[in-house]
């Protein structure tokens, strides 16, 4: 790099500040991450968007759809018989389609997350039968979900036209 060139700089926001509690803190990185995540598919153009860049076949679009049935399974109780599909948005599905249905998964969780005091508790299920996480990994392995495919989100996007950031 010459002495004039300056690198390009990152649009990155910081973590949150959060509250002290526990909960604050998980909910909030979890917040967080979800927000980063949404963004990185918003304004992707077609058809770079849900093209493989990886010969995993990972695409972008793919990756916030399958989140969205993430959340809706660990936070929900939603039965997924076929996890690889997840990993695919539909042929008629687009960017804001896929938006708008994870943020739509995130709120229904968040609603259940809402009513949950305690960490220990097991998250509500609709079925009593189905075996729950505690509240507390249900957070953290979200967290951990989320923060996964936010990172391969970020090279994928950058691969698609250059956009960096969180």
């Amino acid at each position: 790099m010459t002495a004039t060139a300056r690198p390009r700089r990152r649009r990155d926001t910081p973590p949150p500040r959060t509250g002290g509690s526990e909960i604050e803190v998980l909910r909030g990185f979890l917040d967080y991450l979800r927000t980063s995540v949404s963004a990185k598919v918003e304004g992707a153009p077609e058809p770079e968007v849900r093209t493989a860049e990886v010969p995993s076949g990972t695409n972008l679009l793919g990756l916030l759809n399958h989140l969205a049935f993430v959340e809706r399974a660990v936070f929900l109780g939603e039965r997924v018989g076929d996890w690889p599909t997840t990993f695919h948005a539909a042929p008629a599905d687009g960017v804001s389609d896929v938006v708008t249905r994870y943020r739509e998964s995130v709120a229904e969780a968040n609603g259940v997350l809402d009513r949950c005091t305690d960490l220990g508790a097991p998250v509500p299920r609709p079925r009593s039968e189905d075996p729950a996480p505690s509240v507390r990994w249900a957070l953290t392995h979200m967290i951990e979900e989320t923060g996964r495919h936010a990172g391969h989100a970020d090279i994928l996007r950058e691969l698609i036209d250059g956009s960096t950031g969180r």
